[in-house]
């Protein structure tokens, strides 16, 4: 194949890979804002001073012999939830964290963003915590339209993410052959 010819093909598939970047990053511009914003925000949920993860308190004992039975702090927590944020709030858990270094119970809330913790020992309320950093999660990972229209299966995380996911992989091909592309040619054309 003459210089000419293969010139004229690597610039062609330049042009594809050019017209492939644009128009991802045109169609998916908004989702790729979202993942951005909200992968930076988790990345410093734990430097935010219990604004989007909240900080785990401390109970009296770590010692499990001590602690109240899980059932009954199950029911503190229900209690303690709809007497404190809403009576109106599920009481579907999606999650019991038990952290027996500092002697206490997270009760994480399925149908909310909600989540009590207490003392192992005594059961008291050590906290009442908003969860954002799980919602941000949701926002991140697309499983918030999941949530919101209790989709089976996680659907729509699923779908998202497949199409994020190649989209990201699209763009670092075509981005990788627009910075490197151009080298090939003009080495190309140097060799003549």
């Amino acid at each position: 194949m003459s210089q000419s010819k293969e010139r004229q093909k690597q610039a062609k598939v330049l042009r594809i890979f050019r017209k492939l970047h644009r128009f991802t990053g045109a169609t998916l511009f908004i989702f790729f804002f979202v993942i951005s914003l909200t992968g930076l925000l988790l990345g410093w949920k734990k430097h935010t001073s219990g604004i989007i993860l909240p900080n785990t308190a401390k109970g009296t004992s770590s010692d499990l012999t001590t602690w109240l039975p899980l059932d009954s702090l199950h029911s503190l927590a229900c209690q303690h939830l709809h007497q404190n944020v809403s009576p109106d709030l599920s009481l579907q858990l999606d999650r019991i964290d038990i952290r027996k270094d500092k002697g206490i119970v997270k009760f994480v809330f399925e149908d909310h963003f909600w989540g009590i913790q207490l003392d192992g020992v005594t059961g008291q309320l050590l906290q009442i915590e908003r969860r954002w950093s799980d919602f941000i999660e949701k926002m991140h990972d697309g499983s918030i339209l999941d949530f919101y229209f209790n989709t089976p299966g996680e659907v729509v995380k699923l779908v998202y993410t497949s199409v994020m996911g190649l989209a990201l992989l699209l763009f670092t091909i075509t981005g990788f052959w627009l910075w490197y592309g151009p080298k090939v040619m003009r080495r190309n054309a140097s060799n003549k």
